[in-house]
């Protein structure tokens, strides 16, 4: 016979006990949620403004997800695809194939875990392409919590206090803000003093960017500065990753933010709700760019676990009311 539910605030109680402090949580115990909806523990109703952070743009518990889940379980629930693959796997990277903004064909994909880890995978692939080590980032990204990725994140606190030193070869840049009066003049600047006073661009691998960033306050980038970015790494080389782990996956109302502004990564670094709150994440691009490492370069434990990548084939299939990026591009949308 199972336990009854502990309260509200025996939860918290034992959080307090026995969860280290740094992980930072709200006053709320989530007892269920569906749809838009949560409850807790003593059966309030709230409407889920958060979407465990981006993650739910279907919602909680869409039932042919579930089912799909459920028949995954019935399976197996895990294998490590460097052990034996299996289709779950290859139908995601199929499907982000089918639907990438990224310059070139015959896309490919890796997949992993966190937002995080694709950032720090998409940097090594950029790496591997160029022979060349540093990164470009820009003021109020957020890239994740990792050594690498919190150098490439702009937040002190509570982010980086305390955990130094961090990876080197980041270098940061403006953003436009015309809000705070940034304007994208001052960012292309930005970049170009840059390369006079710290970096030659020969030497740079990769520019990593939010084309809506999140964490610094929901921030969009303007069109015609994904193109002027778009033009200098073409000039000089450089490999541009779009950051859509939290803007992708339908959130700005199309597949990807980069859609709207019709310029075309080298990579796309996707998550949260790629997996709709199952731990998965992917770096899509052209084939030739993500096999620039080679065998036994990418991949871990857990990436692309079988729960996290299956779906039910009804869900799966895009509707044809559903555009993909690049019949958007050719359209003109």
């Amino acid at each position: 016979m199972s336990a009854s539910p502990r309260s509200g605030a025996e939860v918290q109680s034992a959080r307090e006990r026995y969860v280290a402090r740094g992980v930072s949580t709200s006053p709320l115990v989530v007892a269920r949620a569906e749809g838009a909806r949560l409850w807790d523990a003593e059966g309030r109703e709230y409407l889920d403004f958060a979407g465990g952070i981006g993650c739910q743009n279907l919602g909680h518990g869409p039932p042919a997800v579930v089912a799909a889940i459920h028949e995954q379980v019935d399976r197996f629930l895990h294998q490590c695809f460097m052990v034996g693959m299996y289709e779950p796997y290859v139908e995601v990277c199929r499907r982000l194939a089918e639907l990438s903004p990224c310059r070139g064909a015959e896309q490919k994909s890796l997949l992993v875990n966190s937002g995080a880890e694709a950032v720090e995978n998409a940097v090594k692939i950029a790496r591997a392409a160029t022979g060349r080590p540093a990164v470009i980032v820009f003021d109020r990204a957020f890239h994740g919590r990792t050594t690498l990725t919190l150098a490439m994140t702009s937040k002190v606190v509570p982010y980086k206090l305390g955990f130094g030193p961090l990876a080197p070869e980041v270098y940061r840049v403006p953003a436009p803000y015309p809000l705070r009066g940034v304007t994208m003049a001052d960012a292309i600047h930005g970049i170009e003093a840059l390369f006079k006073q710290d970096v030659a661009p020969s030497s740079v691998a990769c520019v990593v960017i939010e084309p809506v960033q999140g964490e610094g306050g929901f921030i969009v980038m303007p069109p015609e500065f994904l193109s002027a970015l778009r033009g200098v790494c073409d000039e000089h080389g450089i490999v541009f990753v779009a950051d859509e782990i939290q803007s992708g996956v339908g959130r700005t109302g199309r597949v990807w933010a980069m859609d709207h502004a019709g310029v075309e990564p080298d990579l796309l670094v996707s998550g949260k709700s790629l997996g709709g709150g199952l731990p998965l994440a992917a770096v899509t691009g052209r084939g030739e760019l993500m096999d620039a490492v080679g065998p036994g370069g990418l991949g871990g434990t857990f990436g692309g676990n079988p729960v996290a990548c299956q779906r039910r084939r009804s869900c799966s299939t895009r509707s044809r009311a559903t555009p993909s990026s690049s019949e958007l591009r050719r359209s003109g949308s």
